[in-house]
């Protein structure tokens, strides 16, 4: 006798009277309506992107002239600089996955925010004193520790802060929900511009003066940060935190593993109300990917016996719809890896690139730093183009409210990235050329007669990638994760960019053992432009594997839409 079984709608609307969010004491607010009135929107957010654009002066200010200390000051090697390198972007990006399980399990984004902004101020603080006041015997101690503090301040505060500034939005309402699609992209260019002024500043400070003022000046953009960050208190809207998300992920799969052998001929369509989930998370509808995933939302004999719902034999088709969420994203995560990989070398490779060309502009001097921060500044200018001109036109022909899908504009900032690739092996072959031709090739400090704007193709194109790939996959990871991982899903963006970097760290070292004179000290003597050439291929291979997982990517589906396919 089959056994039988009902399937599980989605939980009741949320009551009207209740809100996901918290006011400034904590306190569920009684009407979100009302309290939108006050809080929330612009009005709050730019506080948090003012405060973002602070902390990203630090950590680029970190992050652009790390390889230069290194190699310059600690005398590394070029390779064991770049492996450095490529080791603390990988750990400043992944370890965020701890923080922003912290945040939407337990403190809140808010709470965060503040606890690791107190980490990192103070490693920024410890960094500036290692660099400028400890005896060179303890040096490289001192500043390893300094820096993986501050790489634990990140961990949390970064994968809170765009998520906390995009909660400020309300998705119900459409004017907020298209300022919110809006806002993705002035938040790069916010950050771009505090990246660029890092690049430019910083840089020149500590080859111009001394390399602890540099540090001190990061440490202070830090602090500002923090105290911008605070002034906005009284008009952030607070998510309470859920407790842990996971554990609603892993009742997803024990359910379904306990009743795989029910037969589901007999499924009828139920509306039984599950109240206890957490309030404000929005309702999703059903879809037919990962079918085996549906029998957690079987109701069978023993369920229909208990008086009691047991959580780890019945779970809602919510439940079940934000795990099938977190399956599907992770191709597109995967695919996104060699993305990554491409946009860190303007902090590794091209600096040592532009070190060795002629950087005279109108008569300035301009520092190898401060050069690639070409890359940002045409990210800073795309933004507004991209926003008031390419959405309007794209939106006319597509029909999308955003002009393009997400998984489009990543697409598009993939296929940007490649090319990039090429024309930066093509660029290298001709500044190694023009070395050989003036017998450089063995006097690795002399300067190349060719001037350092041949690298600006290759940074413009860089900044284009960024505008379509880096918002794209922030955009993409806050909005395809389920409401209760916000933080989460600003830490997958993160942890790619991790992942890309150890990957780089990877490659690096494996060229530098089967071809060491691809990457040698004396970069007049390297064959750069063959390693370009194994990045170009390497993305055009994961490209392979994004058009893949796109075309079979189901966006997310609210309760009442239809399931969309790309």
């Amino acid at each position: 006798m089959e056994t039988s079984a009902i399937l599980i709608d989605s939980f009741e609307d949320m009551r009207k009277s209740e809100s996901y969010f918290a006011d400034e004491n904590g306190d569920e607010a009684n009407d979100l309506k009302q309290e939108n009135v006050f809080k929330g929107g612009w009005s709050s957010a730019i506080y948090i992107m003012v405060s973002e654009i602070a902390e990203r002066f630090a950590l680029f200010g970190i992050s652009s002239n790390l390889v230069l200390y290194l190699s310059n000051e600690l005398h590394e090697s070029l390779v064991h600089a770049a492996e450095t390198y490529y080791s603390y972007l990988g750990f400043s990006a992944v370890l965020p996955l701890l923080g922003a399980f912290i945040a939407d399990s337990y403190i809140g984004r808010y709470k965060a925010i503040i606890y690791s902004s107190f980490i990192y101020i103070l490693g920024l603080i410890w960094l500036t004193v290692s660099v400028g006041f400890v005896p060179t015997t303890y040096k490289r101690l001192s500043f390893f520790l300094s820096l993986y503090v501050v790489v634990l301040g990140q961990a949390g505060f970064r994968p809170c802060i765009q998520a906390f500034a995009a909660d400020q939005f309300n998705e119900e309402n459409e004017k907020e929900r298209r300022a919110k699609d809006s806002f993705f992209n002035w938040w790069f260019f916010g950050i771009m511009g505090g990246a660029s002024a890092a690049a430019i500043i910083v840089s020149y400070v500590q080859e111009a003066m001394n390399w602890w003022i540099g540090f001190c000046i990061i440490a202070i953009s830090m602090i500002l940060a923090f105290f911008v960050f605070l002034a906005g208190t009284k008009l952030y809207k607070r998510p309470v935190p859920g407790g842990s998300p996971w554990t609603s992920v892993f009742q997803v799969f024990v359910a379904a593993a306990r009743k795989r052998h029910i037969s589901s001929t007999n499924i009828i369509v139920g509306h039984v109300t599950i109240k206890d989930e957490p309030l404000g998370m929005n309702s999703l509808s059903h879809t037919d990917q990962f079918k085996f995933l549906d029998k957690a939302t079987i109701i069978d004999e023993i369920d229909k016996s208990s008086e009691v719902k047991n959580p780890w034999r019945l779970c809602s088709v919510t439940q079940v719809e934000e795990v099938k969420m977190l399956i599907r994203v992770l191709p597109v995560w995967f695919s996104t890896l060699m993305f990554f990989v491409v946009i860190v070398q303007p902090a590794s490779f091209f600096v040592k690139q532009s070190a060795t060309l002629n950087r005279d502009i109108f008569s300035i001097t301009l520092t190898p730093v401060s050069f690639v921060v070409s890359v940002g500044l045409f990210a800073i200018i795309s933004v507004p183009l991209y926003d008031w001109f390419f959405v309007p036109l794209a939106r006319r022909i597509t029909n999308n409210p955003s002009g393009i899908t997400v998984l489009q504009r990543i697409g598009t900032g993939l296929v940007v990235s490649i090319i990039n690739m090429v024309v930066a092996a093509l660029v290298e072959a001709r500044r190694l050329r023009v070395a050989k031709e003036h017998g450089l090739a063995d006097m690795p400090k002399a300067q190349v007669p060719m001037t350092v704007m041949w690298l600006l193709p290759q940074c413009i194109l860089l900044g284009v990638s960024d505008i379509f790939g880096v918002v794209g996959t922030q955009q993409f990871f806050y909005d395809q994760i389920p409401d209760g991982m916000k933080s989460i899903g600003s830490a997958a963006f993160l942890t790619a960019m991790g992942m890309g970097s150890f990957l780089s760290h990877v490659i690096v070292s494996m060229v530098a053992k089967l071809y060491p004179h691809w990457l040698m000290d004396n970069l007049n003597a390297s064959r750069l432009d063959n390693f370009y050439c194994l990045l170009a291929w390497m993305s055009l291979l994961w490209l392979g594997f994004f058009f893949l997982a796109s075309r079979a990517y189901v966006y997310k589906k609210p309760a009442g839409a239809s399931a969309t396919i790309h």
